[in-house]
C-alpha cells in the first residue's frame, strides 16, 4: 500500500499541536494529527484545566478562615470531596469534542491511535502509513518515572483528579509544582500532606528567597517539607504505604494513605522511534535549533512538553505551536523568546514569577537592584487578610529595565503579567513607578514594590 501524502503531520492533539495547525491550515497546507488519547492533551483533560477547578475550592477556603478577621460569623466548612470531582470532571467533559469540532472547522484529519516514525519523512499509525513534507512532533509529557523500589505503588496527578475520596494522608515524592499545588488543595481539605524533596529546595527553578516565603505559609497550614531528602523505598504496610528516606544521615519513615509522583514530567517521546526518523536525541532530549527545528532531520519540529529547554506550561505549548506553523509555511526564520514569559505555581495563596532569578542575574554579572518587600503590613495586604505578601523585583541598574519579578500573595498571579509586558516592551522600573494606578488596588503598590527612585 502506498503511503497517503500529507503536507503537514503533527505527531499529538494537545495544545501544541493545535497551535501548529492555525498558520499550516491559512496557508492550505494538508494537515494530519494523529492522537492516541483526548484531543486538548494534558492541560484541559488531566492538568491545568482541572487542577485549576481544585485550586478554586482551596481558594474558597482559604476565605472562609479569614471571614472572623472581616467580622464574619461562620461555621467550619464541610467539603464534599467526590462531589468536587465531580463538578471537575462536569466541567472538562465536553472539551475533546470541542475541539474536535474546531479541527473538523480547519478540516485536520485526526487519526485516533498511536504514530512512529518509520523512516526520516514517513509516520505508521496502525494500518496507515503518511508520507509528509514536514512531520511535528508535540507528544506532550508524562511523569518522570522514579527509580526507586516500590515506585509501583505511586500515583500521579492523573489519579488525584479522579478519586472520589479524599485521602486522610499524602506524602508526595519530590517537591515540585504538582507537590505544592495539590498539597495547599490537600491539607486545606483536611488531609495530612509531607512533601519529601532531593535537593536542598522546594521548586528548585524559583528564586529561592520566594520560595521560602511559600515554604513558611506551606508549613503554616500544616504541610511538613523535608528537602535534602534521599527516598530509598516505598512499601505496603496493611492498608497504607511507608516511604523509607534518609534525612540528617539517618534512616526515617512515614506512612500514608497515598503516595504521589511530584516529581515533574519528562518528554513524551520515547515510543516514537526517532532513530527511524534520523532524530537525534539523548535520554529522550530531542537537539533542537531555535527555530524548533531537528538538528538532524529538517523535515521535523518540535514544540510544546517535547522541548527539551523550554518551561512545560499551556501557553507556551500554544505560541511554540504557532512558532512551528508559521516556520514551516515561511520558512525557518521564526524562534521563541521565553524571557517575559510569566508562569504561577498555583498554591494558595500563589507564587508567581517572571525573568531572571536573583541568583541568575548575579551568575551573569549583571549589576541590579533588588527590591524585596514584606507586604503584610500594607494598607492593601491588612484590608484583604492576606497571610502572606512579598515581593522581589529584579531591576538592572544601568538600563532601569526589569529583568525579573517574584511575588507570593497579593495578587501575585495578575500582577506579574503587568511585568511580563514591562519586560517584553521596555517599560523601565521608573515609567511602572511613575504611572497613575486605581486605588486602593494590589495593583497601585507596583510603584512601592520598586522604591521611590
Amino acid at each position: 500500500m502506498a503511503p497517503e501524502k500529507f503536507d503537514v503531520v503533527i505527531l499529538g492533539g494537545g495544545n501544541a499541536g493545535i497551535g501548529v495547525t492555525g498558520p499550516v491550515r491559512r496557508a492550505g497546507m494538508s494537515v494530519a494529527m494523529i492522537e492516541a488519547d483526548l484531543l486538548g492533551g494534558t492541560c484541559p483533560n488531566r492538568g491545568c484545566t482541572p487542577k485549576k477547578i481544585l485550586v478554586a475550592a482551596g481558594h474558597a477556603l482559604h476565605e472562609i478562615e479569614r471571614a472572623s478577621i472581616h467580622r464574619i460569623a461562620i461555621g467550619k466548612p464541610k467539603l464534599d470531596w467526590a462531589a468536587l470531582i465531580g463538578r471537575e470532571k462536569d466541567m472538562i467533559k465536553d472539551i475533546p469534542a470541542a475541539l474536535a469540532r474546531a479541527m473538523a472547522k480547519r478540516q485536520v484529519e485526526i487519526i485516533k491511535g498511536h504514530g512512529a516514525f518509520i523512516g526520516p519523512d514517513t509516520i505508521r499509525a496502525g494500518d496507515r502509513e503518511l508520507h509528509a513534507g514536514h512531520i511535528v512532533i508535540a507528544t506532550g509529557s508524562k511523569p518522570r518515572p522514579l527509580p526507586i523500589p516500590g515506585a509501583e505503588f505511586m500515583i500521579t496527578s492523573d489519579e488525584m483528579l479522579s478519586e472520589r475520596e479524599l485521602p486522610r494522608s499524602v506524602i508526595f515524592v519530590g517537591g515540585g509544582v504538582i507537590a505544592l499545588e495539590f498539597g495547599h488543595v490537600y491539607a486545606r481539605a483536611g488531609a495530612e500532606v509531607l512533601i519529601l524533596e532531593a535537593l536542598p529546595q522546594l521548586l528548585p527553578a524559583m528564586d529561592a528567597d520566594a520560595v521560602a516565603s511559600l515554604q513558611v505559609e506551606s508549613e503554616r497550614i500544616g504541610i511538613r517539607v523535608r528537602t535534602a531528602v534521599n527516598v530509598k523505598r516505598i512499601e505496603r504496610t496493611n492498608s497504607r504505604l511507608r516511604v523509607v528516606f534518609d534525612h540528617h544521615d539517618a534512616e526515617q519513615t512515614a506512612e500514608a494513605d497515598r503516595v504521589v509522583n511530584g516529581a515533574g514530567r519528562v518528554a513524551n517521546v520515547d515510543t516514537l522511534d526517532l532513530a527511524a526518523g534520523q532524530v537525534e536525541h539523548s535520554n529522550g532530549r530531542i537537539a533542537i535549533d531555535r527555530h524548533l527545528r531537528s538538528d538532524s532531520n529538517p523535515n521535523v519540529y518540535v514544540c510544546g512538553d517535547a522541548v527539551p529547554s523550554s518551561p512545560q506550561l499551556s501557553p507556551i505549548a500554544t505560541y511554540e505551536g504557532d512558532i512551528v506553523g508559521r516556520n514551516i509555511v515561511e520558512g525557518p526564520k521564526h524562534g521563541p523568546d521565553y524571557a517575559s514569559m510569566a508562569t504561577s505555581v498555583y498554591t494558595v495563596p500563589p507564587l508567581a514569577s517572571v525573568g531572571l532569578t536573583e541568583a541568575a542575574a548575579r551568575q551573569k554579572g549583571l549589576s541590579v537592584s533588588v527590591h524585596t518587600n514584606d507586604m503584610l503590613g500594607w494598607f492593601t495586604s491588612k484590608t484583604y487578610a492576606e497571610t502572606v505578601a512579598w515581593s522581589k523585583v529584579i531591576v538592572e541598574q544601568s538600563t532601569d529595565r526589569i529583568l525579573g519579578a517574584h511575588f507570593v500573595g497579593h495578587s501575585g498571579q495578575e500582577l506579574i503579567n503587568i511585568f511580563g509586558l514591562a519586560m517584553r516592551f521596555g517599560i523601565t522600573a521608573s515609567q511602572i513607578r511613575g504611572n497613575v494606578y486605581a486605588y486602593p488596588t494590589f495593583s497601585s503598590d507596583l510603584k512601592h514594590m520598586l522604591g521611590h527612585g
